[in-house]
């Protein structure tokens, strides 16, 4: 047995993570119930796994595996989730060929996306912010393929609607950029009927991250509880793989 295989089956720890601009929003809960599930930052994915916690598990907001090249609008699972979303489509990114993701900027970013696309696709401003967590993300599990098969790719609005009985939510959480109270509350009261403990909902937040960050954490957690559960579904199923062997799904 491989050494991430190990430490999965050992760990009584399963985590939740959302990127925010000082590293990583945590979310460490004990399947047990033996210790109170507790909430931090991170400075990078590697703390992550290598918590004083080693969770089992971690589920991600951010992309895992870069194929050499896009056929439609993104990846595979990118495609596969947006159906759901209704109106929430546009919050699910497109992703890159490998090569565009580790380029120097935006404009070479650009230019290698419409060159590995098909049909050509630039890259999207908000998307080009997260490729350095993914680039973090990328480099990690490459160096350490023991630990592939403990991090799992999330999309939040995915997990909501999921917990929300497959059906999308329409409110926002955020609104031109500013925190929208509604959305915010029935995030809330689907994380708490989702099993995640109203302490944990109602924790303080790392300094620098947002009420959506912190709900974004605990949404990641709550598809890390159904992977330990074998109920969580993968979209594709089974996940495609990229040239370096890492799976392209999200996980809900």
């Amino acid at each position: 047995m491989a050494s991430g295989e190990a430490r999965e089956t050992a760990s009584p720890w399963i985590a939740g993570a959302d990127g925010y601009p000082f590293g990583w929003v945590v979310a460490f809960m004990r399947l047990d119930g033996a210790e109170p599930p507790r909430l931090r930052g991170a400075p990078d994915l590697a703390a992550v796994l290598d918590a004083p916690e080693a969770p089992r598990l971690v589920a991600i907001d951010m992309p895992i595996g870069l194929p050499e090249r896009i056929v439609g609008p993104g990846r595979a699972a990118e495609q596969a989730v947006r159906p759901l979303l209704g109106g929430r489509q546009s919050s699910v990114f497109s992703m890159p060929s490998r090569a565009a993701v580790y380029a120097a900027d935006y404009r070479e970013a650009c230019g290698v996306a419409l060159a590995t696309s098909t049909p050509p696709r630039k890259v999207s401003k908000q998307g080009f912010m997260l490729f350095p967590k993914i680039r973090e993300i990328d480099a990690l599990l490459r160096a350490r393929p023991q630990d592939v098969a403990r991090v799992f790719e999330v999309h939040p609005e995915v997990a909501f609607w999921r917990m929300n009985g497959e059906r999308a939510l329409e409110t926002p959480k955020k609104v031109k950029g500013r925190a929208h109270p509604p959305g915010l509350a029935q995030r809330r009261a689907l994380l708490e009927a989702a099993g995640i403990p109203a302490a944990l909902v109602d924790a303080e937040r790392p300094r620098g991250s947002g009420p959506d960050d912190h709900l974004d954490a605990l949404a990641a957690l709550v598809v890390a509880m159904r992977l330990a559960q074998r109920t969580a579904r993968g979209f594709p199923e089974p996940p495609e793989r990229d040239a370096h062997g890492l799976p392209v799904a999200i996980w809900a």
